[in-house]
């Protein structure tokens, strides 16, 4: 039996799991076991606590619903940093490691700061052929890669049909990227709808995809931060960071990561 802890971050929800003894390994059908909403817990991805290699205080390990694993999530990080707590014993501040980098997280009531790793890759300006049109979009990796589109009606844009075909893009093989539509809301705030890669569906909220949606506006609009984010579960989060010419550093995701319910699988 497999003990587990249901959590979500604006929406985004996954099953956390602690394994910091070691002794769990995860197949690929078993992480799309515990995500089916229909015959498991239901989720958009599994974080696996795991004891540190490299120095943080612990290792974040991310599983997308289809059952394989990603660098990083912006929301499940937050969600981890609170269970970490949770488990561990009580702290303020922690730090965790991913294959995006070391993050760290403070921890200020049921909201979550963490301080991003250092995004990269920000190419204004390309151009996606679809078909017989020609899509007009940006790009930035804020841990994972993310493909941002400015729109003016966010609530008719075709997030699973034209995600998905941006998604699985020869553009960003192999590996592919997520999909976000942004749509400004004011001089530093912006609303999204985000197409998750390994989700293959629109999520509620994508951390990532809010991080990546607020430096390439503040990229087009040349303002600074904070950018207020209002994602589909209809929270805001705040996306803090200092800019240096083209360059973005001191990046930091705020938002909530709330407990839902506990329990046991048997996979």
């Amino acid at each position: 039996m497999l003990r587990f802890t249901k959590m979500n971050g604006a929406g985004n929800d996954f099953v956390l799991v602690d394994n910091r003894a070691g002794d769990l390994r995860f197949a690929p059908d078993e992480i799309a076991k515990i995500c089916d909403r229909h015959r498991g817990i239901g989720a958009d991805g599994v974080l696996v606590l795991e004891r540190p290699m490299n120095g943080a205080d612990f290792r974040m390990r991310y599983y997308n619903a289809d059952g394989g694993e990603a660098e990083m999530c912006g929301n499940g990080a937050r969600c981890f940093a609170r269970y970490a707590s949770h488990v561990a014993g009580p702290m303020e501040k922690l730090s965790f490691e991913t294959p995006a980098g070391v993050i760290g997280a403070q921890l200020e009531g049921e909201l979550v700061r963490l301080q991003m790793s250092e995004p990269k890759d920000l190419r204004l300006g390309i151009e996606i052929p679809l078909g017989d049109r020609v899509v007009a979009a940006h790009f930035i990796n804020s841990g994972v890669p993310h493909v941002v589109i400015p729109v003016e009606d966010l609530e008719s844009v075709d997030v699973r049909g034209l995600g998905s075909a941006i998604r699985h893009h020869e553009l960003f093989s192999p590996k592919g990227a997520n999909a976000n539509f942004l749509k400004r809301r004011g001089d530093r705030q912006i609303s999204i709808r985000t197409y998750e890669r390994g989700v293959e569906d629109e999520t509620l909220a994508c951390g990532t995809g809010v991080v990546a949606s607020a430096l390439i506006f503040s990229a087009l609009e040349r303002v600074d931060g904070p950018i207020g984010v209002l994602v589909r579960g209809g929270n805001e989060l705040e996306v803090g960071f200092e800019k240096e010419g083209e360059r973005f550093k001191n990046v930091t995701l705020t938002g909530p990561a709330d407990f839902v319910f506990e329990g046991t699988i048997d996979l």
